[in-house]
């Protein structure tokens, strides 16, 4: 089934923008996702799998790699922003 994911992350660091920047780039790594991003979330969208897969990767690098951040995740199923994948 295709989804959207719509993502919010919320760093606890002062480096904040790095952090999400960096985190985006990691979410469409490797992924057959595409993502749209704004100044308040980014929307993913794909198959579910690959969507909880890119989402899982992404955010387990991004706590390796900078400590503590909070995820909000909004599941939205059947429903897809219209874009084209990355790559």
């Amino acid at each position: 089934m295709r989804m959207t994911a719509e993502l919010s992350l919320y760093p606890l660091s002062e480096n904040y923008e790095a952090i999400v920047l960096s985190f985006i780039d990691r979410l469409l790594e490797q992924q057959p996702v595409s993502a749209v991003t704004n100044s308040m979330s980014t929307q993913v969208t794909g198959e579910s799998a690959a969507v909880f897969s890119a989402i899982q990767a992404a955010l387990e690098a991004s706590y390796a790699t900078f400590g503590k951040q909070v995820l909000v995740a909004k599941f939205i199923p059947e429903h897809f922003v219209d874009i084209e994948p990355a790559g």
